[in-house]
């Protein structure tokens, strides 16, 4: 995407900047002047749009840090191993250490939420909590699965797809279909957002090599040795990332817990922004995440 003609429209453009670390052009917005340091990570295919409705309100309470992961929304693509889940987590560090921005607590979506485990895990870190939406961490059950990660490295090696999928996905039918998979029903903006990302060749190569990099084999084992207070939430209409396997995931966390959201999809935090703000304010009470602000 460029943001010089795309970017003085874009949610929060006033706090966005960019970044170089870690071989990556990194588009991230920063703001908020106390409390905790923040991290929110999207899922495949999205951006830093997603938060568009719980950044300002957040930073009120917080510090508060939204980056486009590598090859989605305006950030540059990452090389080699860097759309990995461990190469982006590795990224992001690298990133982090470049801002002087040592984070204290995740709100992560889907494989963002995978993404947060990681970084916790490889780089010994001990956020005082991470906020796990509809989190994609475990690997897709039967035939999905076994025939995801083959297909998405197929596609992804293959010349001209990335720019036959922007054609195709930026229909308004194949856009509304994609929508509707997950379950969720977005505003008119909302909507608006998500037809520019998929109509962007660069994006739907960086989802592409993502998709293709992606290993959850691993998933039980790493949520195993996560010690942070981990808190689900989870759409009970989720279509992407079946609702079960929170429990699945929950039977393996030392310190879990399941909020179910009755009636909202796999982007709940766009449904229903103020809501999961205030469900993450209001947990995380039980932590010292959010007290500075009482302090």
């Amino acid at each position: 995407m460029d943001w010089a003609s795309q970017g003085r429209d874009w949610p929060n453009a006033e706090h966005s900047r960019f970044v170089q670390a870690a071989g990556v052009r990194w588009h991230v917005q920063q703001t908020g002047t106390q409390g905790p340091r923040v991290l929110l990570l999207h899922g495949t295919g999205a951006s830093s749009h997603t938060w568009r409705d719980m950044f300002l309100p957040l930073a009120e309470h917080a510090q508060v840090l939204a980056i486009d992961l590598p090859g989605h929304g305006f950030s540059s693509l990452a090389y080699g191993d860097g759309m990995s889940m461990s190469g982006m987590a590795q990224g992001i560090g690298e990133l982090l250490r470049q801002m002087n921005w040592p984070v204290q607590a995740f709100i992560g979506h889907s494989a963002g939420a995978a993404i947060a485990a990681q970084m916790v895990l490889d780089q010994g870190l001990h956020p005082q909590a991470l906020w796990a939406i509809n989190p994609a961490w475990l690997p897709l059950p039967g035939l999905a699965g076994l025939l995801f990660p083959p297909a998405a490295k197929l596609l992804a090696i293959t010349p001209l797809v990335p720019q036959w999928f922007a054609r195709q996905a930026s229909s308004q039918g194949m856009l509304d279909k994609l929508l509707q998979s997950t379950g969720s029903q977005l505003d008119e903006r909302g909507h608006a957002l998500y037809a520019q990302l998929v109509a962007s060749p660069s994006h739907a190569q960086g989802a592409l090599k993502m998709m293709a990099a992606w290993d959850l084999s691993l998933g039980a084992r790493k949520l195993r040795r996560l010690r942070c207070p981990v808190r689900m939430l989870i759409g009970d209409k989720d279509r992407t990332v079946a609702p079960a396997q929170a429990q699945d995931a929950l039977d393996l966390l030392s310190d879990g817990h399941i909020q179910t959201w009755h009636g909202y999809g796999h982007l709940l935090h766009e449904e229903a922004p103020q809501e999961v703000l205030a469900y993450c304010l209001n947990s995380g009470l039980a932590y010292p995440v959010f007290q500075s602000e009482n302090a």
